[in-house]
């Protein structure tokens, strides 16, 4: 059996970067699929860790070789997620976790209708906006641009399988896990197993 996709999605300053780092530490047998963008690393991010950087021409050109399983351009740079690493990694049995905007959910939702879409709420879009200020990373356009989206993004929480309020961090985290957890332990994901152990289940 394939491995399950678990997606988590916010918007900018929602916290889906610090949230996905907190459960691939505390999930066992996790995969995670490094996105690849075409935005310059920020100074506490690196290469092939915390994201593939890659000019706009690469980026293009893995766009018409249909390297991406997902992309989409977000406040002025892409954003993509590699078809390959997805599906070896779920060709392999193990679980992964992804952080993507939400096109990039919508999208991973319509080609593989089985994955788990997890929608993280900021508290308040005061809130929000105060986490985005004390990143520090975005000068005020950057900000207005943001909170401008923000709008929307939260409106789409509403397609989204689960939605974990952002108020308190580790609580936030332990919701994210209780829900990668029960997806693990559904009856279809746990029944070729049950049958393994108890012979008697394969009558």
């Amino acid at each position: 059996m394939s491995g399950i996709l678990f997606v988590i999605s916010a918007p900018s300053g929602g916290g889906k970067s610090t949230i996905a780092a907190a459960i691939r530490q505390r999930v066992e047998g996790l995969g995670y699929s490094i996105s690849h963008t075409t935005r310059k690393p920020r100074s506490d991010e690196q290469d092939g860790v915390d994201y593939h950087f890659v000019d706009e021409k690469t980026f293009t050109q893995m766009i018409d070789g249909g390297a991406f399983l997902e992309w989409a351009r977000v406040y002025d740079h892409l954003y993509g997620t590699s078809l390959s690493g997805i599906r070896e990694l779920m060709a392999s049995g193990r679980d992964i976790l992804l952080d993507v905007d939400v096109q990039g959910g919508r999208n991973i939702k319509t080609r593989f209708p089985e994955s788990i879409l997890i929608f993280l709420v900021p508290p308040s879009l005061i809130v929000l906006e105060q986490r985005l200020r004390k990143r520090g990373t975005d000068d005020e356009a950057v900000i207005r641009g943001r909170m401008e989206q923000a709008a929307d993004d939260i409106r789409a929480c509403a397609g989204y399988d689960y939605i974990v309020v952002n108020d308190r961090l580790e609580k936030a985290i332990d919701e994210t896990q209780s829900i990668i957890i029960s997806g693990r332990c559904l009856t279809h994901r746990q029944l070729p197993q049950i049958k393994r152990m108890f012979d008697f289940l394969s009558d």
